[in-house]
């Protein structure tokens, strides 16, 4: 009991900075993201605004798209909002569903009764994380065009991805570590979301579904996959 009171008390006052986080404030890491108080602080890898990227994405790229399914973790804070963020920015007459991210059986029948005119958005979760092969090959399998929040989904085959670049965050990260070493305090530096997005596309995963990637989208593009 001692050594897991000492280990804690180290822990927190060692200081932390994060770089993949979603919702930190959801996570109870910090107070507030101008002022986090504590000894931890950061850079999100999400803002709740993207989500009318994702949609827009959607309909831009399969316009007959009319049944949307959000797969989202409804066990923490980020992927409640997230769901609630695409609500927001639907269009009239697109109808939204739920996708829960237990377990990968619970996804694939989920994805397998999308049926025709339905398209998936993949929000940010730690299931996604761990299994963007999976989710990318179920929705290839069954034919249903999707967004992902990350480039590392278009590579395993999805067809498109838009999120933060992920080695800008990790050289913001760098500065701040530099300004803690130099007697700044974590709890006074603001925790800051993305500056820099990126947009991949994967043009072999649009053929497989009968799809043309618009060329304004294209030209767009920080990467395309063929």
């Amino acid at each position: 009991m001692l050594y897991e009171a000492g280990l804690y008390v180290i822990l927190k006052r060692t200081p932390i900075i994060f770089v993949g986080i979603i919702d930190p404030i959801g996570s109870g890491l910090i107070a507030s993201m101008a002022r986090p108080g504590g000894n931890a602080t950061g850079f999100t890898v999400f803002e709740y605004a993207i989500a009318a990227k994702w949609m827009e994405l959607l309909k831009e790229i399969a316009p007959s798209v009319t049944r949307v399914a959000v797969l989202r973790d409804a066990n923490v804070a980020s992927g409640i909002g997230q769901f609630a963020a695409v609500q927001t920015v639907a269009p009239i007459g697109t109808e939204l569903s739920a996708i829960g991210v237990r377990n990968a059986k619970e996804v694939e029948n989920a994805v397998a009764a999308l049926g025709r005119d339905a398209g998936l958005i993949v929000t940010a979760s730690g299931f996604g994380a761990n299994h963007p092969q999976l989710i990318a090959t179920l929705a290839a399998r069954h034919k249903v065009p999707a967004v992902y929040p990350f480039r590392y989904f278009a590579r395993a085959g999805g067809l498109t991805s838009y999120g933060p670049n992920y080695p800008d965050q990790h050289r913001r990260a760098a500065g701040y570590v530099d300004r803690i070493l130099k007697g700044e305090k974590p709890g006074n530096l603001p925790v800051q979301a993305p500056t820099k997005y990126e947009l991949v596309l994967n043009l072999k995963a649009a053929k497989a579904l009968g799809l043309e990637m618009p060329p304004t989208l294209l030209a767009r593009a920080d990467e395309v996959i063929e």
